[in-house]
C-alpha cells in the first residue's frame, strides 16, 4: 500500500478519489484552502486528515510516496514548489484513477457537455442493481451511494464507469480528463461550446473530443446521442461499434410514449425498432430520457438484461443538485436546485420544470459564475434560455475583474431583454455587505401561492438556498 497527498483535497473528485483509496488500504492525506461543508463534513466522517491552508510543512509531516496535484493547482503554491524542489512524485487525479482504480476493468466513460453526472450515476446504479458490484467516479454525490467514488467490488475483472470530463488534468498536463481514462464503453451525450477559460472554440473542443473517440479499442462501443449533429459528426470517425440513442426512430435506442407523473416519467424502450419494455424512471424532461437511454444502453453492453434494468430504474435516486427538491414550504412553496449553468443546461431544466410543475410560476435565480457565463460569450443565450420563468433573479458576476467590461457579461442588457420578455427582473448584490440577502427580501413580497423557486448555480450562490430556507420558515 502506498501513502498519497492530495494536494486540492477540497474539489469534489478530489476528496471522493481520497476517500475510495482509504477505503482500499492507503494512507490518505491532504490540504486545501478553507475547507466547508459538504466537502469537510464528507473527509472528516471517512476520518480523512487534512491540512487547512498551504504550507511546504504540511507535505514534510506527511512525508507521502505520491502527491496528487488537482487542476485548481498553480506554479507558486508553497507545497508544489517544494515538491518539485524536493523531486518528489506527482499524478494527476485522473492519471491515479486510471492506475489504480480502472486498472484492467471494463471502462465505461460518459462525456459530453451536459448530463454527466445523472448518466454516471444511473449507469452505476443499475450495474450495482444488477449485481456486477461496479466502481466508478461520479462527479458529485450519487445518492443511492452516498460516496462520489470508489473501487471495483470484483475480485476478478469487473467494471469501473467515470465521469469524462473535458476539463484540463493538472498544471503539467493539459489533456482533457476523459484522455486517461482508457475508454470500452464510451458515451457522448452531446457536445457543445463551454469551458471558455481553456478552449478557444467548439472546434477547440471537437479536437479533444475526437482523441476521445480514437481512444476506444475496435472492440469496444461507442454510443452517442443521434439527435446532436456535432457528437455525430465527431462519433463518425470512430474505429468501434458505433450505436445512436435519441427521441427519434432511426436511432438503435429511442423512447416513445413517454408520459411525466409526479414522481418519475414513463417510456416505451426500443432497441432497433422491437419494444424491449417500460421504463419507469424518477427523472424529467427529454434531456433525462435521453440520459436515461445512454445509461440503458450502456447497462446492456455490460451484459445486463433489459428486465434487471426495468427492475431498478425506478429505484433510481437522483444526484444532489440536478433538480434536486430542496422543500415544500408554507403556501406550497417548492424550492428546487440545479447545478444548470450553460444556456441550453438552464433551458432544459426550466422546460421540465415546467412540465412537472404545470400551472405554477416558475421563479428563477441563476449565478454566473462558470468562467464562460462571466463573459459575454452567450449574452444572446441567457436572454433566451428562462422562457419558463416568471420572475429571474440575476446573482452577482462572479470575479467580473478577470475580463474587463468589454468582455464581461452585460447584466444590465440581459435584465433589458428579459423584461421585454414580459419577466419580473432583479441584478442583485448592488450593495455587496448586503448580498445574497437582498435576493430574499426581494422575493418576500413577489412569492405567491404555488410558486416553484429555482437555484441555478454551479457554485455555492453566496448560501443562497440556506437563507431562503430560513426565511420560508420563519414566515410559516
Amino acid at each position: 500500500m502506498s501513502s498519497f497527498y492530495f494536494l486540492g483535497i477540497g474539489g469534489t473528485a478530489m476528496a471522493s478519489v481520497a476517500v475510495a483509496l482509504s477505503h482500499a488500504g492507503h494512507a490518505i492525506s491532504g490540504s486545501d484552502t478553507q475547507l466547508y461543508p459538504p466537502m469537510s463534513n464528507y473527509l472528516d466522517d471517512h476520518n480523512i486528515r487534512y491540512f487547512t491552508g498551504f504550507s511546504d510543512k504540511n507535505l514534510q509531516s506527511s512525508s507521502p510516496d505520491v502527491v496528487v496535484v488537482g487542476n485548481a493547482i498553480s506554479r507558486g503554491n508553497p507545497e508544489l514548489e517544494y515538491a518539485l524542489n524536493h523531486h518528489l512524485e506527482l499524478l494527476s487525479m485522473p492519471e491515479l484513477v486510471r492506475r489504480h482504480l480502472i486498472c484492467n476493468n471494463t471502462s465505461i466513460v460518459v462525456a459530453g457537455t451536459h448530463g454527466k453526472t445523472t448518466t454516471t450515476s444511473l449507469v452505476a446504479w443499475l450495474l450495482e442493481h444488477g449485481g456486477l458490484k461496479p466502481g466508478f467516479l461520479v462527479g458529485g454525490i450519487p445518492e443511492n451511494f452516498s460516496i462520489g467514488c470508489r473501487a471495483s467490488g470484483r475480485s476478478e475483472k469487473g467494471f469501473f464507469v467515470s465521469e469524462g470530463d473535458e476539463y484540463d488534468t493538472a498544471f503539467f498536463d493539459k489533456r482533457s480528463k476523459f484522455l486517461l481514462y482508457s475508454p470500452d464503453i464510451a458515451i457522448i451525450n452531446n457536445i457543445e461550446f463551454d469551458h471558455a477559460d481553456i478552449f478557444d472554440s467548439l472546434e477547440d473542443i471537437k479536437r479533444s473530443f475526437r482523441l476521445f473517440v480514437n481512444l476506444i479499442p475496435g472492440n469496444g462501443t461507442l454510443l452517442v446521442n443521434g439527435d446532436d449533429q456535432v457528437a455525430l459528426e465527431i462519433a463518425s470517425k470512430a474505429f468501434c461499434r458505433v450505436e445512436r440513442f435519441g427521441m427519434t426512430a432511426e436511432s438503435d435506442w429511442s423512447a416513445s410514449n413517454i408520459s411525466t407523473g409526479s414522481e418519475a416519467s414513463t417510456f416505451d424502450l426500443i432497441y432497433k425498432g422491437t419494444l424491449q419494455g417500460t421504463i419507469h424512471v424518477p427523472l424529467f424532461g427529454n434531456y433525462n430520457i435521453m440520459n436515461a437511454l445512454a445509461a440503458i444502453a450502456a447497462a446492456t453492453h455490460c451484459g445486463l438484461p433489459v428486465e434487471a434494468i426495468m427492475r431498478a430504474t425506478p429505484l433510481f435516486k437522483r444526484p444532489k443538485r440536478r433538480m434536486e427538491i430542496v422543500g415544500t414550504y408554507e403556501r406550497n412553496i417548492t424550492l428546487v436546485e440545479d447545478f444548470a449553468h450553460h444556456p441550453t443546461a438552464i433551458r432544459v431544466t426550466l422546460e421540465a420544470l415546467g412540465e412537472l410543475y404545470a400551472g405554477r410560476r416558475i421563479v428563477t435565480c441563476f449565478e454566473p459564475r462558470s468562467n464562460t457565463t462571466t463573459r459575454n460569450i452567450f449574452q444572446q443565450e441567457l436572454a433566451e434560455c428562462f422562457g419558463p420563468a416568471s420572475i429571474v433573479v440575476m446573482g452577482k458576476v462572479h470575479r467580473p475583474e478577470r475580463y474587463g467590461p468589454e468582455k464581461s457579461l452585460d447584466t444590465g442588457r440581459l435584465k433589458d431583454e428579459l423584461q421585454k420578455q414580459g419577466k419580473t427582473v432583479l441584478l442583485a448584490g448592488d450593495n455587496s455587505s448586503n448580498y445574497p440577502a437582498d435576493i430574499v427580501e426581494f422575493l418576500q413580497p413577489q412569492l405567491q401561492e404555488g410558486d416553484v423557486v429555482v437555484l441555478l448555480s454551479n457554485g455555492s450562490f453566496s448560501n443562497l438556498k440556506n437563507l431562503l430556507i430560513e426565511s420560508f420558515l420563519k414566515n410559516s
